[in-house]
């Protein structure tokens, strides 16, 4: 596992209520992942909007976090992700809504756009604070995909630079996977131990990726498997929000077409309403 994922992080900047706060979050993440901050506001340069930015920042220029701001002009979109490109961003950070209602969800968030289409890993967050709050449980995914191993070792250490004590991974398992139609309480027998057999196939899969993992990444972390049969994006989002996670690891999204949009799946669930904040790893 590489030490140091993400040495530039990105936030984009905009002059609303959660200013402050979205700063705060993406400046005390800059400092405990020892990554550079860029900030990108889409609109004209001021003295008045940096002297805003310098201000919100001031406490954490004290504790030398390295940052810079850029001012562009354009559609949000293209410049952010122009910028991530440009500036070599591993992290962008982002605002969204917690649910978003359906015209937004066909016309696409700005968040949503960018999660689609950034090269890097997204942080959606939904509920930033002035003050930090303590990240006490993440549940990240780990779902049978080539992706995951990399997002579950993404998500042990970001537990680590947060301090975090329990981390729970979710494994989705497609109802479709059982074969058995349950009809009486012969066929229910048969299906609840093809269950049963499909959990310790999944667990024990968990636990290859475990392997991978340094021990001093695991020491500290109380470690939790969790196997789900249902729809995958919609299981684990519930569960996000019934286990009260603070923070949803999950695996970038693939390419979608126009009927990926219209019928969500897998992380569009997510993103429609989401559960927590949320780390997608690419």
């Amino acid at each position: 596992m590489t030490s140091h994922p993400f040495k530039n992080i990105a936030i984009g900047v905009a002059f609303s209520p959660n200013l402050k706060a979205n700063l705060h979050e993406a400046a005390r993440l800059s400092l405990l992942f020892n990554a550079k901050l860029s900030l990108i506001h889409v609109g004209e340069e001021s003295e008045e909007k940096r002297n805003r930015v310098e201000k919100c920042l001031l406490t954490f220029k004290n504790q030398s976090l390295d940052y810079s701001i850029d001012f562009k002009s354009g559609t949000p979109v293209d410049v952010i992700l122009t910028h991530i490109d440009n500036k070599n961003i591993d992290l962008i950070i982002l605002g969204a809504l917690q649910q978003e209602n359906i015209l937004t969800y066909y016309l696409g968030s700005i968040a949503r756009k960018i999660t689609r289409a950034a090269a890097c890993s997204i942080l959606l967050l939904i509920k930033p604070s002035v003050e930090r709050q303590v990240c006490q449980h993440i549940v990240v995914n780990g779902l049978k995909d080539d992706h995951t191993p990399e997002t579950v070792q993404m998500a042990f250490f970001v537990a680590n630079a947060l301090q975090t004590q329990r981390l729970t991974i979710v494994e989705e398992i497609k109802e479709s996977e059982l074969s058995i139609k349950v009809d009486d309480d012969a066929s229910l027998r048969k299906a609840n131990l093809q269950r049963e057999k499909i959990r310790r196939q999944e667990d024990a899969r968990v636990d290859r990726i475990l392997d991978q993992i340094p021990e001093n990444y695991k020491s500290d972390i109380s470690i939790e498997k969790q196997p789900i049969f249902g729809t995958r994006g919609y299981s684990i989002g519930h569960f996000a929000q019934i286990s009260r996670a603070d923070l949803l690891v999950m695996n970038a999204p693939g390419k979608m077409n126009f009927w990926d949009r219209l019928f969500p799946h897998d992380i569009e669930y997510i993103l429609t309403e989401l559960p927590t904040d949320v780390l997608i790893i690419r």
